[in-house]
Parts: C-alpha cells; sequence; structure tokens
C-alpha cells in the first residue's frame, strides 16, 4: 500500500457553485456573486483573445504541464457529502473509514461479487497518470495519479453482451459523511458510463495521488478518473459498480438536466446556462489575482484525439 499523508491547507477564494445548492442554502447567496465574475471572465471576447494552452503531452497518459501543488488539490474539492464549500471536504473527511473496503460488482455480468478492495488492488499493476482534471465550474487542474485502468473491473465481471452501460455509487455513510443531512442531492451519489466509454484506455481507477494514498476528500479508497469529462464524472469513494443495459441515472443529471448532462464531456463550444466553459483558470499553486489568469479549454480536456471518435455522428450541442 501507498504511504497515506494527510497534509492538506485551507483555500477561501470564492467559486462558482451549482444551482440546486445556492437555491436551498442562504450561504451560497455569496457563490452566486461569484458566478457573476467567473460570467464576466469567461465572455466570448476573453476566449477570443485567451493564449492557447498547448499540452507538451508525451502520451495520452501524460502530460509535462505543470502540476498542481499536492496542498492545493487536497484541499480545494467538491465533495458534497462533506460539505458544500471548497475547504469543508478537507475539514471533514478525515472521519471516512476507508480500511476495510468492499466494492460490489453486479448487473448483467458472468462474474458478480462483493470484493474486498485489497484483493482487487492485488489484482493490478499499480501505474501513474498525469491527467488534466477541468471542473464543470470553469477552473482545472494536473494532477498525477496512482490506480490501474477501468477496463480491469470490466475484465474482472465479464459483461453480459446485453450490457451497454456501467453504472456506479458512492458509498452512504450518514455517521461519517455530514453533508449527507442537507438535500443537496438525492443521496447517495450515482454516476454512469456507456460501456465503451469505460473501456476506453483513459479511463482510470485512481487508487491513489502524488505518490500518496488517496485521502478522503479526493475520494479515497478508490475512485474514477475520467480526464476527457468534466470532473463531477469522476465519482469518489464507489462501492458499487453495476453493469446495465440502459441509460443510468446520474446525480446531477437527475437533480438540473439543463444543466448537467449524462456524458458532460468538456466541450469549450457548449456553455453551462449561467456561464462560458470557453476558457478555465488553472490552480497552480499561485494566489491572489493570478488564480483568475485564464487559459483556452480544449475539446475533450485535451484527449479528443483519444476519445473523440467515441461520439462520431452525435450532435455534441444535444448530448451534453
Amino acid at each position: 500500500m501507498l504511504i497515506r499523508s494527510r497534509n492538506a491547507s485551507d483555500v477561501t477564494e470564492a467559486d462558482v457553485t451549482p444551482q440546486p445548492i445556492y437555491l436551498q442554502r442562504r450561504r451560497f447567496m455569496a457563490a452566486a456573486a461569484a458566478a457573476s465574475v467567473l460570467a464576466a471572465c469567461s465572455d466570448t471576447a476573453e476566449a477570443d483573445n485567451a493564449p492557447n494552452q498547448t499540452p507538451a503531452d508525451a502520451s495520452p497518459f501524460m502530460t509535462d504541464e505543470t502540476q498542481t501543488p499536492y496542498e492545493q488539490a487536497t484541499s480545494y474539492n467538491n465533495y458534497y457529502e462533506f460539505g458544500t464549500s471548497k475547504s469543508d471536504p478537507a475539514k471533514n473527511a478525515g472521519s471516512l473509514v476507508t480500511e476495510p473496503w468492499t466494492v460490489k460488482i453486479t448487473g448483467l455480468v458472468n462474474s458478480p461479487g462483493l470484493y474486498a478492495l485489497d484483493d482487487l488492488i492485488k489484482r493490478q499493476t499499480i501505474e501513474e497518470r498525469i491527467y488534466r482534471l477541468r471542473c464543470v465550474e470553469a477552473w482545472s487542474m494536473v494532477i498525477p495519479w496512482m490506480g490501474f485502468p477501468l477496463k480491469a473491473i470490466v475484465d474482472l465481471a465479464e459483461p453480459m453482451g446485453s450490457a451497454k452501460y456501467v453504472a456506479f455509487k458512492t458509498a452512504y455513510l450518514p455517521d461519517q459523511m455530514p453533508g449527507l443531512r442537507y438535500p443537496v442531492l438525492d443521496w447517495p451519489y450515482r454516476e454512469g458510463l456507456r460501456l465503451d466509454e469505460a473501456t476506453n484506455p483513459l479511463a482510470f481507477m485512481a487508487t491513489g495521488m502524488y505518490g500518496k494514498d488517496l485521502l478522503g476528500q479526493n475520494g479515497a479508497p478508490l475512485r474514477l478518473v475520467v480526464p476527457w469529462k468534466y470532473g463531477f464524472k469522476s465519482i469518489k469513494s464507489i462501492v458499487e459498480i453495476a453493469f446495465v443495459e440502459d441509460q443510468p441515472e446520474t446525480s446531477w443529471n437527475k437533480s438540473a438536466p439543463r444543466e448537467y448532462g449524462f456524458y458532460s464531456n468538456v466541450n469549450p463550444a457548449v456553455s453551462h446556462p449561467r456561464w462560458s466553459q470557453a476558457t478555465e483558470r488553472r490552480l497552480d499553486g499561485r494566489s491572489g489575482f493570478a488564480m483568475f489568469e485564464r487559459q483556452r479549454t480544449l475539446p475533450f480536456n485535451g484527449y479528443a484525439d483519444q476519445v473523440a471518435s467515441l461520439y462520431d455522428g452525435m450532435d455534441l450541442k444535444r448530448y451534453y
């Protein structure tokens, strides 16, 4: 196992917050004001003048871009089960007990089962992937993940021919996750992929980052990383993986279907209803005004060569 570290520091910068939250809680009035700032920073004129983002990727699994510092990547997080401000997860996720941990594989498979995570990991060769992470809120990071391809889970499950999608479920632990007391979403958190997306070589099951075990706020002990999609698709603290025939229900799509589509591929040409997606601000350890410096967002977050063919013939403005 990797050495566990709990270094973290609070980041207090206001950020855009999805609509279902600020409609329910007065504390997000300030976040709504931040959304106006984001919209102003992301308008078409700035997108036209923003510098090109030109990743120097040695392979689709690596990038030479500046990595987000560990302290920032572990203290600036969305994980609403632990709270809805960016600093809440780092403050509250220490309550999450991750050992022992089991993952249930079910549905249209020939090899269903309840697997101890340690046993699943022992079957894999752990590798490093340095991926860009693009949040739907228009901020981004570069993170070195440790883990194994999601395809390994698919192969282990042996899906039947009728399986077309993979559905994921996050742990539901009210005694450990204080955010569950608030009806921000219909808990537990759910996500899903098409089976061909799940078997794409980029789709990754992360068990660590920066050479350390995942911390609770980053999705310990097992999370999905789908780098060509917005970050909320990369579901955290996974306890169940189901193979199904029909498109599964996903949490943000159910909560606000106009704002969060099932596919949620990074697409600078399709704005969120409340802000542009044409540019993003890269969190790279700098503070102050530099945090609002913007760079152009690339289609599929820069991974178009690897994944665009999955969506041939689809209207990406309709199937967002």
